[in-house]
């Protein structure tokens, strides 16, 4: 191995959960010039699954940040460049004071190597961007400023004074002069649509890139002079569709789950079962428990008797927890629960589990059920929490909907959804009263599930919410 390549290490995009193949950098902890540490976290980032933060495995100082934030990139694919000899002089010969030389093209390694997860001395054959001129690594970090400065102008470093703003230390940008200004796809789709020339646009985004709103600003300077002429009336300008519409790309979180969704439609043969059930029993039981000195400290909610009641239906008709397995053409019966919660979160809705539910006693489960939800809304979930389930709740109530037809998790047999408690007249002992009521839906795969099985379990949910003292004769 050369000394150039003992020298400067790079960290590659680790596959942090299952078999995924690219994560989106959501941020960078480190900068150029930062000395880091084994272990260190130096970026978060968000896969098909979760968000996860990731540490470097060597020591040295920050060389190049690869990627800006918001990038997606490959599994596999270097990230972060790391110095581990700070000490040993410049990287490469200073560009001042010199004409541009063409890049020198990187010395290969002369062998492979034992690597760890996520970095190694392999070279990348993922395209990169034109990188900058070597920088003494030692050097202040204004006068490294200048200098890139100074590359992106193609010349050598002026003598200090004012200067225009620095591109993002560290991240690989296009050479002032290029073929084309910098903008993404849709950017440069909407002013083709507008009838802007993005050469004209005066660019604000980081590194030079023309943004959505450096094209709608160049808009409004092209029709405010015709604006300004009092002249005889004209019709109306016809506003392009385009300008009045914001485009959301699908990735992460968002674009797992709809890949998910469409799969388990189209896969698994849903049927979905309807019931309507008064739990007024049920709410008191939740008000006593909750002032209850043995169940201090936890979350005691409606939710919980619902986890509590799909449980025991389980265990009085275990066919209800099983895979289907296509290859081998067998119904695979599991002997465990893992009871997944359906958690809407700013990333998009995610399905932890709660592992061996059917092994928990009502407090643990309480605690469990409350630790699910905290973590989701962090964004910590991890991807080992969202895989395995076996059957899975969706809480539709919360946003105050009667019920739905929810669609399988993929890989598994059933889902419940939970709708909202309301105050209703009810029959109720030969008499019509207020009562709370609330509608079960059960969707269950009907190769697995036929329609006696499935309604069994419906069943069963809807009698321990009725009179939840069942829980002492069935759990």
């Amino acid at each position: 191995m050369t000394a150039s390549t003992e020298r400067f290490r790079e960290f590659k995009m680790p596959d942090v959960g299952e078999g995924l193949t690219e994560a989106e950098i959501l941020k960078w902890y480190v900068a150029v010039g930062d000395t880091v540490s084994d272990g260190q976290v130096v970026c978060e980032v968000e896969t098909a699954k979760a968000a996860v933060e990731l540490p470097i495995p060597f020591d040295g100082v920050v060389h190049e940040l690869r990627f800006e934030e918001g990038t997606t990139v490959d599994v596999g694919t270097p990230i972060i460049s790391v110095d581990t000899q700070p000490g040993a002089g410049p990287a490469k010969p200073s560009a001042a004071g010199a004409a541009p030389a063409a890049p020198e093209p990187e010395a290969e390694p002369q062998g492979r190597q034992a690597v760890l997860v996520g970095y190694g001395a392999a070279p990348s054959s993922t395209k990169r961007r034109p990188r900058k001129a070597a920088r003494a690594e030692t050097a202040p970090k204004a006068a490294y400023a200048a200098a890139v400065q100074a590359e992106l102008n193609g010349h050598a470093a002026p003598a200090p004074a004012p200067a225009e703003p620095a591109v993002p230390a560290g991240v690989g940008a296009a050479v002032a002069g290029a073929e084309r200004p910098l903008a993404k796809p849709p950017v440069r789709k909407l002013a083709k649509d507008l009838g802007i020339d993005l050469a004209a646009v005066t660019p604000t985004g980081p590194g030079g890139v023309v943004t959505r709103d450096d094209v709608h600003a160049a808009a409004q300077a092209a029709v405010a002079p015709a604006a300004a002429e009092p002249e005889a009336p004209v019709a109306p300008a016809v506003v392009p569709a385009a300008s009045r519409e914001t485009r959301i790309p699908v990735k992460g979180v968002r674009k797992a789950t709809a890949q998910a969704m469409v799969a388990s439609a189209f896969t698994a043969p849903h049927v979905t079962e309807f019931v309507t059930v008064d739990v007024t029993r049920t709410m008191k039981l939740v008000q006593k428990l909750k002032a209850d000195p043995d169940m201090a400290g936890l979350r005691v909610n409606p939710l919980l008797f619902v986890a509590k009641a799909l449980l025991v239906a389980i265990r009085r008709n275990p066919d209800v927890n099983a895979a289907w397995d296509e290859e081998n053409q067998e119904i695979v019966r599991k002997e465990y629960v893992n009871l997944g919660i359906a958690a809407a979160t700013p990333r998009g809705l995610i399905v932890p589990n709660i592992k061996d539910a059917q092994a928990k006693t009502f407090p643990e489960l309480s605690q469990a059920l409350s630790d699910l939800v905290s973590t989701a809304r962090e964004g910590k979930t991890s991807p080992a929490d969202m895989s395995g389930g076996t059957v899975t709740i969706t809480n539709v109530g919360v946003f105050g909907v009667d019920t739905g037809t929810p669609i399988l998790n993929p890989g598994e047999s059933a889902i419940l959804a939970f709708g909202a408690i309301k105050l209703q007249p009810w029959v109720h002992k030969g008499e019509v009263k207020p009562r709370h009521v609330t509608t079960l839906a059960l969707s269950f795969d009907h190769r697995l599930v036929d329609g006696e099985l499935g309604s069994k379990v419906l069943a069963d949910v809807a009698a321990v919410l009725e009179r939840p003292q069942r829980l002492m004769i069935w759990g």
